[in-house]
């Protein structure tokens, strides 16, 4: 069964509720991620479609990369 992610979550929450999306967000080039200060704060209020808007990373690879891992992103 795929675990479920709400889209309209901040990054915050989501890596809070599942550490491993840490990973799979680094992986897709999110490399600040792993730092706490920026999970903490900047953490809070962005989230995954935002960042990727930002990053100009398509939303379709990172639905893939998320899928991959067992996952299910929804809007």
């Amino acid at each position: 069964m795929k675990i479920v992610i709400d889209l309209s979550k901040s990054v915050y929450e989501i890596c809070k509720e599942h550490p491993e999306v840490v990973t799979i967000m680094k992986d897709l080039g999110f490399e600040n991620i792993t730092n706490p200060g920026m999970l903490q704060t900047a953490g809070r209020f962005m989230t995954i479609p935002k960042g990727a808007t930002m990053k100009h990373i398509p939303m379709e690879k990172i639905k893939e990369a998320f899928a991959a891992k067992g996952y299910e992103l929804k809007d």
